[in-house]
């Protein structure tokens, strides 16, 4: 549970990524390595099981910085969040070579989560 202006809010998962998760995935993975390594990529990301991480460690683990409410991604979660909507696990590919999780498809929910809660367990994907 998060806390927000004293009162708690709770974050809501679906048990497994939206489908839709793996095609933005697939894109956004295009732009690092070649198609034979995302398909490949992708279809364990389909098979992986469910874990979780803490959203701080997440960010840690990726080097990227937190985006603020000014993006409307970002907004459009929090809206979700404050709403009591489910939000759609992440999906995270380990990037061996450069010592960072790449998070392929998530990073406006994880943004609009950590900041009600940078402990909040997130579920995810992870290959």
């Amino acid at each position: 549970m998060a806390k927000k202006s004293g009162k708690k809010t709770l974050i809501r998962w679906f048990p497994e990524p939206e489908a839709h998760d793996y095609p933005a995935a697939a894109s956004y993975l295009k732009l690092i390595f070649d198609a034979v390594t995302v398909n490949k990529r992708v279809k364990l990301l389909e098979r992986a099981p469910m874990t979780v991480f803490k959203a701080k460690d997440i960010f840690r683990a990726s080097g990227l910085s937190l985006l603020g409410v000014s993006n409307s991604h970002v907004m459009k979660d929090r809206k979700k969040l404050e709403a009591g909507k489910s939000l759609s696990p992440l999906l995270l590919v380990r990037h061996s070579m450069l010592g960072r999780v790449i998070i392929a498809d998530g990073y406006h929910r994880l943004c609009a989560v950590y900041m009600f809660d940078e402990d909040a367990i997130i579920p995810c994907k992870i290959v």
